[in-house]
């Protein structure tokens, strides 16, 4: 069975190097995890890691369409995304738990790093996406999801991170430390095209 140590860096599948996984600080963690759950042991069977480009097949588009509206993606819809996503080297950091039992996917989350030229040319963060398979909630997965991109934003040198939420998911946010801001969040929609 794959443990998370056994991902291989080298494979040109994964969004992003597992490595940067690897390699975060889990002592700098602003919650804590009930029976040793980390992101080297999500659970019994489960394996965090970055999406790769044959997610399509383990049931991707279906978790996310238990947050949102997905529409229909054909698989060269999906990888041709997935490659544009890769391309852009240090903008995408889309995580994924597998469940390798059933061979699929059950928990995502999206970090999305902004390149700016304010703030020393820093990098801003962006958490989006955060959804765990129905039969998988309540078992600290999407905690563990949300808690490894604050650490990768954090290795990554971020000088701001946030996320936009409904107002009863504020108290499960603020857990990562995230505060309201003063600033009025606005949106403009536009008509979807499916």
């Amino acid at each position: 069975m794959t443990k998370f140590n056994d991902l291989p860096s080298d494979d040109n599948s994964y969004l992003f190097d597992p490595k940067i996984l690897k390699d975060i600080n889990w002592e700098n963690a602003t919650c804590t995890f009930k029976n040793n759950i980390s992101i080297a042991n999500p659970g019994d069977s489960l394996v965090m890691r970055p999406l790769r480009d044959d997610d399509f097949h383990q049931d991707y588009l279906e978790l996310l369409g238990q947050l949102t509206k997905v529409g229909k993606i054909e698989e060269e819809t999906f990888f041709k995304r997935f490659e544009e996503m890769k391309e852009c080297c240090g903008t995408y950091y889309i995580i994924v738990i597998e469940d390798l039992k059933n061979n699929r996917i059950i928990g995502t989350s999206s970090l999305i790093i902004e390149h700016k030229f304010i703030h020393t040319a820093g990098q801003r963060g962006r958490i989006e996406d955060v959804v765990v398979d129905n039969e998988f909630r309540g078992k600290q997965l999407g905690k563990l999801l949300v808690q490894a991109l604050v650490l990768v934003a954090k290795k990554l040198g971020v000088y701001k991170i946030s996320l936009e939420c409904k107002i009863h998911n504020i108290p499960f946010y603020e857990l990562f430390g995230f505060k309201k801001d003063e600033q009025s969040f606005m949106i403009q929609r536009f008509e979807e095209m499916y």
